[in-house]
């Protein structure tokens, strides 16, 4: 008999990863987050993950909370072999990790015990990792503390955003999962415990963090701008509005902390040891250009 599987995720980091285990298992239910809010307009927006699931006609179910005891009736009711826990946004309480027989798995964006926790890819650029991965581990009631089934290394590329490196270890995740779940499945692989004395964390990050504090050094903050794209996005305020910064990199010099210039016919910023050089903006009201062409309508850029 086909193993019986429910898939638990919500963003785009978790699309590429259903899609895949589709063409190898019998998914027979998704979990995913409520419909949000989004956008200027505040109209609803579905998951990605339920979008995907529609399209394959996968029963769906969208609870605030996954304890909900109509939420649990569901899940109990589509009577899962294994659950399989890709960016799913909510705590799995024990009964959920105790319902199906090979347990819950987790495919997880990072080489853990390195940041554990909501916001690992962003974590990664934000402190200068040069390399990450996935790591496919069985869940137990902590956060991210279960045993290791599979761990599989990438690069970090200089110019990697979270957007893109997200894409990149989707990928790597979906592809790990199938190499490894026969076996899983058969038994042949024994999870192996996690060093806690070597865990870091990666908190869940906020709207306000994307505001660049021109005080930290040029290559903190090229960093930040990196690690916030797509979200929250990099940001600060020009007369008054948000100006989104969505690619820069850092330069040496010297200058003061917020003085405005232009270096290599870019916009640029002053930092606390040298200046943010801006590659590509977003005026409030504007599409997103290029830091050349914002100039050319911004004469009085560096005063």
């Amino acid at each position: 008999m086909a193993t019986r599987v429910v898939f638990m995720g919500s963003p785009q980091f978790s699309v590429m990863i259903l899609r895949k285990l589709t063409e190898h298992y019998n998914v027979v239910g998704v979990v995913t987050q409520p419909d949000r809010p989004a956008g200027r307009g505040k109209v609803l927006a579905s998951p990605p993950i339920k979008r995907l699931a529609q399209e394959l006609g996968i029963d769906t179910i969208q609870p605030n909370r996954l304890r909900e005891p109509d939420a649990t009736a569901r899940l109990e009711s589509w009577q899962p072999d294994l659950i399989l826990v890709a960016a799913f946004g909510q705590i799995l309480r024990q009964n959920v990790l105790d319902m199906p027989k090979f347990g819950c798995i987790n495919v997880h964006a990072s080489l853990l015990p390195r940041w554990r926790g909501v916001s690992p890819i962003p974590a990664a650029l934000l402190n200068g990792d040069k390399v990450t991965g996935i790591t496919i581990m069985k869940m137990d009631a902590g956060v991210d503390t279960g045993p290791i089934l599979s761990q599989k290394q990438i690069e970090i590329l200089p110019d990697d955003t979270a957007g893109s490196l997200s894409e990149r270890l989707s990928r790597l995740g979906a592809e790990l999962l199938i190499e490894i779940l026969p076996e899983y499945l058969s038994g042949s692989i024994q999870p192996k415990p996690q060093d806690s004395d070597l865990a870091t964390y990666a908190g869940m990050l906020k709207k306000e963090d994307g505001r660049i504090d021109f005080s930290l050094t040029s290559e903190e903050l090229a960093r930040r701008v990196r690690a916030f794209n797509p979200w929250p996005g990099a940001f600060t305020i020009i007369n008054g509005d948000i100006f989104k910064i969505h690619r820069a990199h850092a330069v040496e010099g010297t200058s003061e902390p917020g003085n405005r210039g232009v270096i290599d016919h870019l916009p640029a910023i002053g930092t606390s040891d040298g200046w943010l050089v801006l590659d590509e903006v977003q005026p409030a009201g504007k599409k997103i250009m290029t830091g050349d062409i914002f100039l050319r309508g911004f004469r009085d850029w560096s005063g």
